[in-house]
């Protein structure tokens, strides 16, 4: 499996399935019979108050899932399917042994403590607990702590993120039974390189690295935290070439000269014309007002208030 389809239905699982945290279930539906065989199993763990809850999502189109299982059911083929014993997932099939969520982290390859090289995909990990990076600082996991289910978290080694719960985790590592391809670095939101020649004084880039340096040829990296901020000057050719300032409120700690491979260019929002659009008109519907124009004017050097459908033209910011 593909890191970028893990990611998906991953994703995909968090977002459009009921699901609920019970441990050593690999994506069945909630049935009197998971319950009964997995009290059997884990005793201690499936205790009175446990069973009266997922006895109350019987026949309500909940799947049971816990951290390791979350994965190891998604590349054991899960797909949803209700009527399926496992929801369609094959236990210990396409290669991937059961094991629990320490010694399948484990396995991994290229284990770091360093999260500002994370791939989209990889394995994110603490003592007893799994989760996977889906890429923009964000993690999919399923744990009983916040909402008891699969869940969209925010990974606190790169930021916290508005609207999301956070975790910290300890390391990361490339499960060996995924395919990671080059692009899934771009893809992660961390070390995208930027457009040298979008990049001057004043502009407003994401930091996505966690170092800064007091100069631009400095050797002792000091710790930030990444995020948005501000081009404050430019040294070419030196190991640091960009010296940044942190945007106020938005997260980031830089505050200093940074590494090119650790600056991405904030992303062009753009619009498509549609039939009886005007300028006027989408300045009102994508800025807020509508005698903001002209700026969509100027950034697109239009020389007149003609446009036509289908035409692509970059939006300021809001």
């Amino acid at each position: 499996m593909k890191a970028k389809e893990l990611v998906a239905k991953a994703v995909e699982i968090a977002k459009k399935y009921k699901t609920v945290y019970m441990w050593g279930v690999f994506g069945a539906p909630v049935t009197e019979s998971v319950i009964s065989a997995k009290t059997k199993q884990y005793p201690s763990w499936y205790t009175a108050e446990k069973q009266a809850l997922f006895r109350s999502l019987i026949g309500k189109g909940y799947f049971g899932f816990d951290c390791v299982n979350l994965i190891k059911g998604i590349l054991w083929g899960w797909n949803g399917d209700s009527s399926k014993s496992y929801g369609g997932a094959v236990y210990a099939s396409n290669g991937v042994p059961d094991l629990n969520a320490d010694s399948f982290f484990n396995k991994c390859s290229g284990i770091s403590t360093d999260f500002s090289k994370i791939e989209i995909g990889e394995a994110l990990w603490v003592p007893g607990h799994i989760g996977i990076y889906i890429g923009d600082g964000l993690a999919v996991e399923c744990t009983p702590k916040w909402s008891n289910n699969v869940q969209i978290t925010a990974v606190g080694n790169i930021g916290n993120k508005a609207g999301y719960n956070t975790r910290t985790w300890s390391k990361h590592g490339k499960i060996p039974y995924v395919t990671y391809e080059p692009a899934d670095s771009g893809a992660s939101g961390q070390k995208q390189p930027a457009d040298k020649s979008e990049i001057a004084v004043g502009t407003e880039v994401i930091m996505t690295g966690t170092k800064h340096y007091v100069s631009s040829n400095s050797t002792d990296a000091k710790p930030c935290k990444p995020g948005p901020a501000k081009v404050t000057a430019i040294a070419r050719g030196a190991k640091h070439p960009y010296h940044l300032i942190n945007i106020s409120g938005k997260g980031s700690t830089v505050y200093g000269w940074v590494d090119e491979a650790d600056i991405q260019v904030s992303s062009q929002r753009t619009y498509t014309v549609k039939s009886g659009d005007s300028l006027w008109a989408i300045a009102a519907k994508e800025l807020g007002n509508g005698n903001r124009y002209p700026e969509i004017k100027a950034l697109n050097n239009l020389t007149s208030d003609i446009i036509h459908p289908g035409q692509v033209l970059k939006l300021p910011a809001k």
